[in-house]
């Protein structure tokens, strides 16, 4: 049954190619640099928000210094502290997941970055065998921390649920959207097999629609492209069925808005165009504008393409002082577009928060603190006029 203490403030819906915020498009009447950019989803990737970890091994990677351990309501909290000066500043949406992100930035499981994360456990905990590091995924090259909200068989972890519910309910107070993921390709592994990955889809849906909140879009898989995925229904020839099967969950003859998203490597297939909502792309690897426009040209060009809204959620590309930059260039094809800074992993590399850069790696400073945020923000203000 829907929970009826939660009386919701913000409804997002599709109308053709635009977005609608309590039945009025995104940024109504706004033009930048002669570009409507009415209807479009102006965003940040901040998938970590609600992040936690449960491996004893691990844990301690991402303390905070003033106190010397990780506390994952403090991260949660402090991203909710800032919902009102990002949504000042004209951010539409925070993309969060449900399995986070890594927290190392680009991780990379080869011999230097193992011999390094090998080091830095043995620091806290010397007698650490690989087994006990590595307990329940497939070896080594996975990711050993534990950071999703799904148990083995694909139930709910209350803790996990409550900090996105937090979360929710604070952008819905503000006016503002979330989009939420579902699935990461560091930690589908931690489910046991295909059917419980059915079971996460159809879990966290109803959770959803029972909660009463009507600002979330749904995010299947970030990256399903990513050849890392352990289950074959998370990769491309296969994840349209969780978009068709999310997408038929109704409760009270409600049902969300779902999609999910691909890399550089691809287009996304014809059969997740059709199953979709709306289109996500992602702008990492796309080092020069004539790439990104092409892929939402060529995303367009599908014989499945049916006028969707599509926004980019994930972009590591900055430049915002140049006229040429990717988030001008996708608000030029009429693409929305998500701000995504790992820190000093931008563009590929492997990186340890320091609770001061970036937006990825814990211990995340979510204030506005860096230059590189500072302008984010400062060009995001002149396209929305905020």
């Amino acid at each position: 049954m829907p929970n009826s203490s939660f009386t919701p403030k913000t409804a997002v819906a599709i109308e053709g190619e635009n977005f609608l915020i309590n039945g009025v498009p995104t940024h109504e009447g706004r033009s930048f640099r002669g570009n409507s950019i009415e209807g479009l989803m102006l965003n940040s990737r901040m998938a970590n928000a609600m992040w936690d970890d449960e491996n004893e091994f691990t844990r301690h990677l991402w303390a905070y210094a003033e106190n010397d351990r990780w506390r994952a309501d403090r991260n949660t909290d402090e991203l909710i502290d800032m919902l009102p000066i990002y949504q000042s500043k004209g951010l539409d949406c925070i993309d969060i997941n449900l399995q986070g992100a890594s927290p190392l930035g680009y991780y990379r499981s080869d011999e230097e970055g193992l011999a390094d994360l090998r080091q830095r456990i043995h620091a806290v905990h010397p007698d650490a065998t690989d087994e006990q590091i590595w307990e329940g995924v497939p070896n080594v090259e996975s990711q050993p921390w534990i950071s999703g909200a799904f148990t083995a068989s694909g139930e709910l972890k209350p803790a996990f649920m409550d900090r996105t519910a937090r979360i929710i309910e604070a952008a819905d107070n503000l006016g503002m959207v979330l989009c939420l993921g579902y699935f990461y390709f560091g930690q589908d592994e931690r489910l046991a097999d295909e059917n419980a990955v059915k079971a996460a889809v159809d879990n966290a849906t109803r959770w959803v629609l029972n909660q009463g909140y009507t600002n979330v879009l749904i995010e299947i898989n970030n990256e399903a492209d990513v050849p890392r995925y352990e289950h074959e229904i998370l990769c491309p020839p296969r994840v349209h069925e969780l978009i068709e099967r999310a997408a038929a969950i109704e409760v009270d003859g409600k049902r969300l808005l779902i999609s999910t998203s691909f890399t550089r490597r691809m287009v996304p297939t014809d059969a997740v165009i059709a199953a979709s909502d709306y289109i996500l792309l992602h702008g990492n690897g796309m080092h020069d504008t004539p790439q990104l426009t092409k892929r939402v040209i060529d995303t367009r060009a599908s014989e499945s393409f049916r006028g969707q809204p599509i926004f980019f959620n994930e972009d590591d590309h900055f430049d915002f002082e140049n006229g040429d930059n990717n988030f001008a260039a996708a608000l030029e094809q009429r693409a929305g577009w998500g701000y995504f800074d790992p820190g000093p992993g931008a563009g590929g590399a492997a990186a340890y928060g320091d609770y001061e850069v970036g937006y990825q790696n814990p211990p995340i400073n979510w204030t506005i603190n860096t230059q590189r945020k500072e302008s984010f923000f400062w060009f995001l203000s002149e396209v929305t006029g905020k």
